[in-house]
């Protein structure tokens, strides 16, 4: 193995240790200081749902949970509401389109449910400056967490 390399992937462990050490915190509870650069964790009780990176925390957790929040801020949110309504496929037509399931009042009312649940979830965070080392944590975290809403495949 490369040893620039290496060194990236043996620091991912004790990072991850900082992380899970951290107490959990809700969106609606986040302290005054916080850090830009960071990885993040959502959870419910001891069931980590979904990791993901930043470079401006506060603004990315308005993003995952306000009201106003569209599907391409809220990811997470708009996993939930598929899984939620069923419509766990993605469609690359007119008719199964985001905005499509958008149009749909159900649909439309899940999404909104799970922002609301993400503003209630368990947060916790790690700084994190160096974007490499922030992506390579992120998709660790995940690994190890078996986080269910993170996926790594291309669309």
């Amino acid at each position: 193995m490369d040893e620039t390399f290496k060194q990236y992937v043996e620091s991912l462990h004790p990072s991850f240790e900082r992380l899970m050490n951290v107490t959990p915190v809700s969106i609606t509870e986040l302290p005054k200081k916080l850090p830009s650069k960071c990885i993040y964790l959502f959870s419910e009780r001891s069931e980590h749902l979904y990791v993901g990176r930043t470079r401006k925390l506060r603004s990315r957790l308005q993003q995952h949970s306000i009201p106003a929040a569209q599907h391409n801020q809220a990811v997470f949110a708009f996993k939930l509401a598929r899984e939620a309504t069923g419509f766990t496929e993605a469609s690359y037509t007119a008719k199964g389109s985001r905005s499509a399931l958008l149009a749909n009042p159900l649909f439309a009312e899940a999404f909104s449910r799970a922002k609301a649940r993400i503003r209630e979830m368990d947060l916790r965070f790690v700084e994190e400056g160096d974007p490499l080392r922030q992506a390579l944590l992120e998709i660790y975290v995940a690994v190890v967490l078996k986080t269910p809403y993170n996926d790594f495949d291309t669309h």
